[in-house]
């Protein structure tokens, strides 16, 4: 059920490295970095102890206008979002499929936006990693 609702890559470079190629590559690709969310601070600061964790909220504002032109309710699942944390000595990014969307929503007729939108976001993961 995950592969359906996340793309994974695995990463041998280090977290910090890997954290920083998701941003620099999302805007290379035409996207904006909205949010860092820095979850292991966040939850240390309430005293709770996690390796590094990351959520990076990006968005195309072309792809953000067409997809709410579509559908209003595509705003509910925005912005898009990439995960980075570690397993062992791995670096692990996840994507949240824009894909999903259109499986929530069948008939707004997303399936082509959101396949272009999670194929770029692919290739930003891949380069990243």
């Amino acid at each position: 059920m995950i592969d359906k609702l996340a793309y994974r890559m695995e990463s041998d470079k280090p977290f910090a490295e890997v954290a920083a190629g998701i941003e620099k590559q999302a805007a290379e690709h035409q996207f904006r970095v909205l949010a860092i969310h820095d979850v292991q601070e966040t939850l240390a600061e309430k005293g709770f102890e996690r390796g590094p964790l990351k959520i990076i909220e990006v968005c195309n504002a072309g792809f953000a206008h067409k997809a709410t032109q579509i559908d209003i309710h595509v705003a509910l699942f925005m912005p898009c979002k990439f995960t980075v944390h570690t397993e062992g000595d791995k670096t692990i990014v996840t994507l949240a499929r824009p894909t999903i969307i259109a499986d929530m929503l069948p008939d707004a007729g997303l399936n082509e936006l959101a396949t272009e939108v999670e194929n770029t976001l692919k290739k930003v993961m891949a380069a990243a990693v």
